[in-house]
């Protein structure tokens, strides 16, 4: 488990410290707002486009080979990238990074189910999702803090030695088979996983936290230059505070969630509190407010998705395991993606308030959608006659 954890770190750092110096990068080129937005999307399309079929491949083969794959993957995109001049090969690379994302994320939360049992499965999910946002944190200083002494494309290519730290986790990861038969077997388990009353609501949720996080994610390097005029460093300081408290809010979440006899609520009060928060960010200037924000909106979201990895751990235990947290990883990248694409047009032609404060509506709309569906079956139970009386009562 301390390799898996290590090796999510050091992979989750490599991605970040892409996601700070690939918009910077395509910036410099002279990508547009929306082209920034799209090279984020276009990798986490890609992401989601493979989590499935990873799941499935998990199923087939083991975790072992999946992640051991994925990390080569994503050092010869990230490397490509540092040697790419223009804007428009940088779109292959995503995509190249992106299917190693999706490959990792179904690879890391099968080993993770395979290994924790249930009743603890909210504190590994949050030590798991910790150890990704630390790399999220050390991913963004690390590149931020290098961008004092050398340029962006040198950057890119230096933080792929990050990815050197993953490879103990591949080797100690299960080469356990769950599925030993011949073929890419989807449809049995995809049915017993879509019958489950659980799946629906927690699908809405999931995306409605991913559309904002998304948006919120893929201009937050370009925002910090534009709007707050940040040097890049100060960018990299800000997502580097934000993946610390995402980071340490895991833990305490996930000993939440283990204790919570429903999950749903901690989803919907996540989802609302981050899309305040997000609202909130496109209307400030300078360092000190932004980060005050999201400090305070963070740990909202990152409880959230603690809670709602449990619910598709449980799904699993239904359905093949790489299969339901391929799924997970599926709709998590669709969600991803859909932000910046849905409010990219808005951020380019309005500003990132107007981008930023749809956002956070539609996601706010989402997030009540799931708490009807939630409630309405909690509704018929209320109102369900009571049984009549033994005789002699």
């Amino acid at each position: 488990m301390v390799a898996l954890y290590i090796a999510a770190g050091a992979s989750f750092a490599a991605l970040s410290a892409r996601g700070l110096t690939v918009p910077l990068y395509a910036h410099d080129l002279g990508a547009t707002r929306f082209e920034v937005g799209a090279l984020f999307s276009v990798s986490t399309l890609a992401a989601a486009v493979l989590s499935l079929p990873s799941g499935v491949l998990v199923d087939r083969f083991g975790t072992r080979a999946l992640l051991g794959t994925s990390f080569v993957l994503a050092a010869a995109s990230q490397l490509a990238t540092a040697a790419t001049p223009s804007v428009l090969p940088l779109f292959l690379w995503q995509v190249v990074g992106g299917l190693a994302a999706g490959a990792q994320q179904a690879a890391l939360f099968s080993a993770v189910t395979e290994s924790a049992s249930g009743s603890r499965l909210g504190r590994v999910m949050g030590w798991l999702t910790f150890s990704m946002q630390a790399g999220f944190f050390l991913g963004p200083s690390i590149a931020g803090i290098a961008l004092r002494w050398i340029d962006v494309r040198t950057d890119i290519a230096v933080t792929t030695v990050l990815l050197l730290f993953a490879i103990p986790g591949a080797f100690a990861a299960s080469g356990t088979r769950q599925h030993a038969g011949q073929g890419m077997s989807f449809r049995a388990p995809l049915g017993t996983l879509f019958r489950q009353t659980a799946f629906v609501p927690v699908t809405i949720g999931l995306i409605a936290a991913t559309l904002v996080w998304g948006t919120i994610g893929a201009f937050l390097p370009v925002f910090g230059k534009e709007a707050l005029g940040l040097p890049s460093a100060q960018v990299g300081y800000l997502l580097a505070l934000q993946a610390v408290v995402n980071g340490v809010s895991r833990i305490p979440g996930g000993r939440l969630v283990d204790r919570a006899r429903r999950r749903w609520p901690i989803v919907f009060v996540g989802v609302l509190g981050w899309s305040a928060a997000s609202i909130v960010l496109g209307h400030l200037t300078g360092f000190l407010w932004p980060a005050v924000v999201l400090a305070l909106g963070t740990p909202f979201m990152a409880t959230a998705f603690v809670a709602m990895g449990v619910v598709f751990a449980d799904l699993s235990a239904a359905s093949t395991r790489g299969v339901t947290m391929g799924m997970y990883g599926t709709i998590l990248f669709l969600g991803l993606a859909a932000g910046p694409l849905i409010f990219g047009p808005l951020v380019q032609n309005a500003g990132y308030a107007a981008g930023f404060t749809a956002c956070g509506v539609v996601a706010s709309g989402l997030a009540v959608m799931m708490a009807l569906l939630h409630a309405e079956p909690l509704r018929r139970q209320s109102e369900a006659p009571l049984p009549p009386p033994a005789p002699g009562t």
